[in-house]
């Protein structure tokens, strides 16, 4: 592969990830391909784009099929407009009236999660003459931001307090300064085998959305897919999807269905070798004393520890690839350092490359497979990367 682009110019790193934009644009098509021709694509790219890097992400993004994008921070949006980036964005974080002038000056779009925080919104726009573009979020059953799911729970509610949360939207859509452009929902268990609640939740949606429209309400965007309704309920497409965490090549869950959709792994975690010794029975190894050779064997010392996002639960638990073999961590993963044992990896020299996610040979270590040992998510596995792991781009 050819490394396209490396952000620090610097290629001495003993420690890298590998981003493959050849799988990114591969899984962009994929998703392209599973979606209403109808809904067009807003591709999810806050946390760094899953510690990707969201410029470069968002760039073939774009270049695959999406129209728009989203983030979870103001920071992440700026940084976006700096880096050239004018589609669309989306921020789906809490919008403060301070961000009023950068939200218009820079085409942000706000997410708006109560008819409290639009009014102080729109209070600033007014004071500043400007217009924002906005989305107003539904909380249909995540019980995390948007209008309260009491106030459209429309099975459970009366009609009376169904009205209010109409009222409310339609307040919003009325304050001056907003122009709203979508409404929108997150599900809690579209990932899910069983896709009950998921399906409870659009109904929820599509129910609100029905009895708005005889209010007249009309917006350019109504959305509620994530990755895993993108793949596995295709009702929910409505006019837009928001692929996350399937754009990077991971599965959202186990429970996804994985013959709609081929994805690829963008990110592979490599480094080096950096000091290998030969030690006897009963040598103790890394803090603690923890790990204790039962055999005369060799030691591999790797430059990646926890303060570049490698978990120290995977001390003593965890593999990495060398020469195509598994070798196991022993002792306890250090700030900087992680060791492993070598002794069945024939003439393990200094600088041999290492995989810590991804593959080498016929062996793989996946982002899921380390989930599991740490007790995680794929989703917490990338976008845990610290600064100090460079990122090379490769095609």
């Amino acid at each position: 592969m050819e490394a396209v682009f490396h952000p620090t110019n610097d290629f001495s790193a003993l420690t890298w990830a590998e981003i493959d934009l050849g799988a990114l644009a591969h899984n962009y098509r994929e998703l392209r391909r599973v979606t209403a021709p109808s809904a067009v694509m807003m591709a999810v790219v806050k946390a760094d784009g899953y510690g990707h890097g969201a410029s470069q992400v968002a760039r073939v993004a774009l270049e695959n099929g999406a129209d728009l994008l989203a983030v979870a921070r103001m920071d992440e949006a700026v940084r976006l407009r700096e880096a050239g980036l004018s589609a669309p964005i989306l921020l789906f974080g809490h919008s403060l009236p301070a961000y009023v002038d950068i939200l218009a000056s820079q085409d942000i779009r706000a997410a708006l999660n109560s008819l409290e925080g639009a009014r102080s919104i729109s209070a600033e726009a007014v004071r500043c003459k400007k217009t924002i573009n906005a989305h107003i979020k539904v909380d249909t059953g995540m019980g995390r931001l948007g209008l309260l799911a009491d106030e459209i729970a429309v099975q459970s509610l009366s009609g009376e307090q169904f009205k209010h949360a109409i009222n409310d939207i339609l307040t919003i859509t009325a304050l001056p300064g907003i122009e709203v452009e979508g409404i929108f929902t997150h599900f809690a268990n579209a990932d899910s085998r069983d896709k009950d609640h998921a399906r409870i939740q659009l109904s929820r949606f599509t129910k609100l959305l029905e009895s708005l429209k005889k209010h007249s309400f009309r917006v350019k965007y109504r959305h509620a897919a994530n990755s895993a309704a993108i793949i596995d309920i295709p009702e929910s497409h409505l006019d837009l999807v928001r692929p996350g965490i399937a754009q990077y090549g991971l599965w959202p869950s186990d429970e996804v269905d994985r013959q709609r959709i081929d994805l690829k792994p963008v990110m592979s975690i490599k480094s080096r070798v950096i000091h290998v010794k030969a030690v006897g029975a009963d040598f103790a190894v890394s803090y603690g004393s923890t790990h204790v050779t039962p055999r005369s064997t060799r030691i591999a010392t790797i430059p990646i520890g926890y303060a570049d996002g490698y978990d120290r639960i995977l001390s003593s638990r965890g593999h990495m690839l060398v020469q195509g073999v598994r070798a196991p961590i022993i002792g306890r993963v250090c700030m900087d350092l992680t060791m492993i044992d070598v002794g069945h990896v024939p003439d393990v020299n200094l600088e041999d490359e290492v995989v810590i996610l991804g593959s080498q040979g016929e062996e793989t270590i996946s982002a899921d497979e380390i989930a599991k040992r740490v007790g995680t998510i794929n989703y917490e596995i990338v976008s845990s990367l610290t600064s100090r792991v460079p990122k090379v781009y490769v095609r």
